[in-house]
């Protein structure tokens, strides 16, 4: 089939793919600016981007807002100027900050799920950067669109589509987690004609990028010929040579089996998908020890936790794998090797076209 690209307003790239934001640290500028330079939407993670930072430890907040504007310039130089993403979690502690920050730092788009982001139109108002909520379900997608539009009177400038099947944290209670793809096709279908209602009254034309599970090329083109404008794919560009992320981290998305690929509880409040290992094993087992509370999560209550969840990404990030919690997507086992972001960006279009 044929590749149209992907428009959000005044944005456009030729390859209809977005890089899904992965922190802590799995994606930030390197990453995101070899995914735009190849013309898809590089996105930086602001999930405790100054991880590395010297004061991380001692002045978190500035840290993490220090190193958010700075992977955002470093991507913009290295793309030259090229359009960035920035994802920020609405169960993030200083959510505001990190929108702020985001906008200040240059980003194009700010991406946001992990609980609905109420304040976001607020908080962009009168600046340029576009804004795209995550959504689960055609429910959660009523909710954003009727509140923003109440509230606001304004329209997402995209809106993301997330099914079971993704890495990370997932919108859905563990009982949801197997629905079927004919059931989550569905809702794909049904979430693109609820977004065309906003689309008209606000005369713009809002893409919906649907993400989860997707591998192929022949991934992508399905979702194109359903209606979707592009997809959002992460567990892909995590065997990369410019992920961010250690080559251990990487590694044990290439030396997995479908098997090791499991679900855990997160602190966040979410189940989560990652890959089976000591660390994962010993979180089965009962609570972890918090040794330090990094204040990332607006909800989190140390004394309840069932462990460090910045402690255990920031291990994974890394290369400490056997206290790391490694996020992955459903497909991650079928990854064999680590290729350039080139190579895979190459092999996605070829897909395509061939569909």
């Amino acid at each position: 089939m044929n590749i149209k690209g992907l428009k959000i307003g005044n944005i456009f790239v030729p390859m209809p793919i977005i890089q899904g934001g992965m922190g802590i640290g799995v994606s930030r500028s390197k990453l995101a600016s070899a995914v735009t330079n190849e013309g898809g939407i590089g996105v930086i993670s602001a999930a405790q981007v100054g991880y590395d930072e010297e004061d991380f430890e001692s002045n978190n907040l500035a840290a993490n807002i220090r190193a958010l504007k700075k992977q955002i310039l470093l991507a913009k130089k290295a793309t030259d100027g090229g359009v960035i993403g920035v994802n920020i979690m609405v169960a993030m502690n200083n959510y505001k900050e990190h929108v702020k920050a985001a906008i200040e730092g240059g980003a194009d788009i700010i991406i946001s799920g992990a609980g609905i982001p109420m304040e976001l139109p607020k908080l962009i108002k009168g600046f340029s950067v576009k804004v795209a909520p995550i959504v689960s379900s055609l429910k959660s997608a009523k909710v954003i669109l009727k509140l923003w539009d109440r509230h606001d009177k304004v329209a997402p400038d995209m809106v993301i589509v997330e099914g079971p099947r993704a890495g990370g944290h997932l919108g859905f209670k563990k009982e949801n987690i197997n629905m079927t793809e004919e059931a989550f096709d569905k809702e794909v279908v049904d979430i693109i004609n609820e977004t065309k209602i906003y689309g008209e009254k606000y005369n713009k034309e809002i893409p919906v990028v649907v993400a989860g599970g997707i591998y192929d090329g022949k991934d992508i083109a399905k979702y194109l010929k359903l209606g979707a404008d592009g997809v959002q794919m992460a567990t892909r560009f995590v065997a990369t040579v410019e992920c961010d992320a250690s080559e251990n981290f990487k590694k044990a998305y290439v030396d997995s089996k479908e098997d090791d690929i499991v679900i855990v509880d997160s602190p966040v409040g979410l189940p989560g998908r990652a890959i089976c290992n000591p660390f994962v094993e010993n979180t089965f087992k009962g609570k972890l020890k918090v040794e330090k509370c990094y204040r990332c999560i607006s909800h989190c209550n140390p004394k309840e936790t069932p462990y460090c969840i910045s402690e255990a990404l920031i291990n994974g990030v890394k290369g400490n794998m056997d206290e790391a919690l490694v996020f992955c997507g459903d497909n991650a086992h079928r990854i064999k090797s680590i290729v350039t972001v080139k190579e895979l960006m190459e092999e996605l279009k070829a897909e395509i076209l061939k569909a």
